[in-house]
């Protein structure tokens, strides 16, 4: 269990579970700091700022709406920011549930965790170390300033990805240190740059002398944050590096170590190696940043789709200033991803409480148009159809500039939904059949999911283990290898052989015109019997379904937290709130959530149909 201990029984603890974690990977070691304990988190800007990251309160004075009526509702900067999930990494209590159980893994893993989660509070010293290098026990959360429904000001380490944190990054460290992108290791600007006022506010603009728009406090042009490393900071994620660069857990290939940290999230590196980042970055179309990274000014890059440029014709980022002032400059801050349920979990939650039901809302919205506009093609052909035998093609086109889907992989999938019917509407057929009542997906012998499966390798059988007595397993720090990874290339993907990123279980072909890059698309047979008597013709409907959380990610979650023991948030953390989990787990809050919240039903990202009609 993750109570507060006293620290030498938390340290033996965390040196026990950590030798036990990394024993099968000789020469693998840990760094261990002052008092024992291990630094899971040594590289970037630590603890103990010069100048304490700012609420997003001191920001929405200038960049909020001061009316959800308003139109400035719908772009200046902090109104759109409150609904993503950005702002709200500190609330998902999905996020909650899983740090207990990587915690119970390897003891202290939160550290790693929360530095992206609550920068607030971890930059501020309440996770892990504070700015001396002492040890807090705080990598369960209990050290957190504020909870859930408290506003975003000082008394709050909830306000998730804030903008004070944004737009204070460097590319590089004080000393000229090299960035690396990757597990949120971030350096903050912590120089004070304008007598008094503290670091700089970094932007995309450099104003002309005079300039009527000109921001009121300090600010300094930085093309870092135009540039997909800045993104990538966040989301290329493995597992935790230590000293000398020897990660906790190392990636197997067919049991065979690659030498490298186990990759937990390639968003970036999926970017990077399609032509969405090789364009841009081999054709010279484009900005040098600071860091030598490419700064992106056209919609190739990261924030070209996730916080595309504002089109309004009175968009604005600051409220005094004139609308209009920043059409086809300024971008959305609702950085929308795939996440349409959780912003409807989040308002369920807090929305009243916050005073962001609309934000939320925003968001939802955002995510939907993304999924559903923006992410994939769908078409289905005849593939010779007989009068006993239907018999289909489906193809998946792949969109994005990264894999699809794409991120954090435990819980998330995607999949086709095939079904034909007769001209009476009778059923002849279906295929990955969804009970929106049990939150059960049939996988029936020609079912396609999308989604990567993470496991541990069993050394005995050889092979990546991702289930335990018929149950899928989801021990994200521990996990070692890749057992299947049939999730869609982008275009141009040249992954086929980094062993990070490249199919696994799938063999998607070659383009004819480039050996070396895969397909952005997936194409899938179905056939099914015409049953006699059937009335045809047979219409044949696909859609290609998403799911950000599904039952066996809700149900492991709720069943290790229990065989474990681990107990309700005011147990763990010594207090007696009736926000969030209060006298529950956090695991059997978020089942109960899921559960009062439609379950996370799929969301319909493309559909199409097709007239069967065989003579």
């Amino acid at each position: 269990m993750l109570q507060f201990k006293c620290f030498f029984q938390f340290a033996l603890v965390l040196i026990m579970a950590i030798s036990q974690a990394v024993s099968a990977y000789p020469g693998t070691s840990a760094h261990v700091t002052q008092g024992g304990m291990t630094d899971l988190t040594p590289e970037g800007t630590q603890p103990g700022l010069n100048f304490e990251l700012e609420p997003p309160n001191n920001c929405s004075t200038c960049h909020k709406a001061l009316s959800t009526a308003t139109p400035d509702f719908n772009y200046l900067p902090s109104s759109t920011w409150e609904g993503s999930m950005m702002a709200n990494a500190t609330r998902d209590p999905l996020f909650w549930a899983a740090l207990d159980i990587a915690n119970n893994d390897v003891p202290g893993i939160g550290d790693f965790c929360l530095r992206c989660h609550t920068p607030s509070g971890w930059y501020g010293g309440r996770v892990a170390k504070d700015g001396a290098g002492s040890i807090v026990d705080g990598t369960d959360g209990c050290l957190l300033l504020g909870d859930m429904t408290t506003e975003d000001n000082m008394d709050s380490d909830y306000s998730g990805v804030s903008c004070h944190l944004c737009h204070r990054l460097d590319p590089t460290g004080p000393d000229g240190e090299t960035a690396a992108i990757g597990s949120g290791i971030l350096w903050v600007d912590d120089e004070d740059c304008d007598q008094g006022f503290g670091p700089c506010r970094k932007g995309p603009y450099d104003y002309p002398d005079n300039h009527p728009n000109e921001a009121p406090h300090a600010w300094s042009r930085s093309t870092h944050i135009l540039s997909a490393g800045f993104c990538g900071a966040c989301h290329d994620i493995s597992s935790p590096v230590l000293t000398g660069n020897t990660p906790l857990v190392t990636q197997l290939v067919d049991g065979v170590s690659t030498g490298r940290a186990m990759p937990l999230e390639r968003t970036y590196t999926e970017w990077i190696l399609s032509d969405f980042g090789a364009e841009l970055f081999n054709d010279g179309g484009g900005e040098r940043g600071d860091n030598g990274l490419l700064v992106t000014p056209v919609n190739n890059s990261c924030q070209g789709c996730h916080m595309p440029l504002l089109d309004q014709d009175d968009a604005l980022v600051c409220r005094f200033t004139d609308p209009g002032s920043r059409t086809d400059a300024g971008r959305s801050h609702l950085i929308a991803g795939g996440s349409s349920w959780m912003p409807q979990v989040l308002k369920a939650l807090y929305g009243d409480d916050l005073n962001r039901n609309e934000a939320f809302d925003a968001a939802t919205a955002a995510a939907l148009n993304m999924l559903q506009n923006n992410s994939a093609e769908i078409s289905l052909s005849d593939a010779g159809s007989t009068i006993m035998m239907g018999s289909v093609n489906v193809r998946i086109t792949n969109l994005t500039g990264h894999k699809l889907p794409t991120g954090y992989p435990e819980g998330r999938r995607m999949w086709l939904n095939i079904q034909a019917s007769d001209a009476d509407g009778a059923l002849v057929f279906e295929s990955g059949a969804y009970d929106l009542a049990t939150a059960i997906l049939t996988e029936d012998p020609q079912a396609k999911v999308y989604e990567i499966l993470q496991g541990i390798w069993n050394s005995t059988d050889n092979e990546c283990v991702t289930e335990q007595n018929g149950n899928k397993v989801f021990h994200f720090v521990l996990n070692n290898c890749i057992a299947k990874d049939n999730r869609i290339p982008p275009l141009g993907f040249k992954g086929a052989t980094n062993p990070e990123v490249a199919p696994v279980g799938i063999t998607y072909p070659f383009e004819d015109d480039r050996p070396n890059v895969l397909v952005n698309y997936d194409e899938t047979p179905y056939q099914f019997a015409i049953p006699v008597g059937a009335v045809l013709p047979i219409t044949v409907t696909a859609a290609l379904k998403y799911q950000s959380v599904s039952k066996e990610y809700i149900d492991f979650l709720a069943d290790e937290s229990s065989a474990q023991g681990i107990p309700s948030e005011n147990q763990m953390c010594n207090r007696t709130s009736d926000v969030g989990p209060g006298d529950q787990s956090r695991s059997q809050f978020m089942q109960q959530i899921w559960n009062d919240n439609g379950k996370s039903a799929p969301v319909d990202m493309v559909t199409t149909s097709l007239e069967v009609n065989p003579q």
